[in-house]
């Protein structure tokens, strides 16, 4: 599957348009990581604990959209984007999202 933050792809045509495909994943970051991002936050600077767990969201919001492009029977997405939202104290909405494709 290819994905591309880009509206197109080099040397390649868009034969159908399949629509947008998405991912969500909501995550919070647990009491253990909670309390020691919490205590690091205080110092400054980047927080390990809570980074590892933006990476792990983003990686399954990715996956589950690529998923959906599989399912609708995409050989591409593009224009993919990501976006959080904050919903919840200690509560995180990743959604990954993009236009799915079929090429020529």
């Amino acid at each position: 599957m290819i994905v591309t933050t880009a509206n197109h792809i080099d040397g390649r045509e868009v034969a159908e348009y399949h629509g947008v495909v998405r991912g969500i994943v909501v995550r919070a970051t647990g009491i253990g990581r909670g309390i020691v991002g919490g205590l690091k936050s205080l110092a400054g600077g980047n927080i390990e604990e809570w980074s590892h767990v933006c990476e792990q969201a983003r990686m399954e919001a990715f996956n589950r959209m690529v998923s959906h492009a599989h399912e609708i029977g995409a050989d591409a997405v593009i224009a993919m984007r990501y976006d959080a939202t904050e919903f919840s104290q200690g509560a995180t909405e990743v959604l990954a999202y993009g236009t799915a494709v079929k090429l020529r």
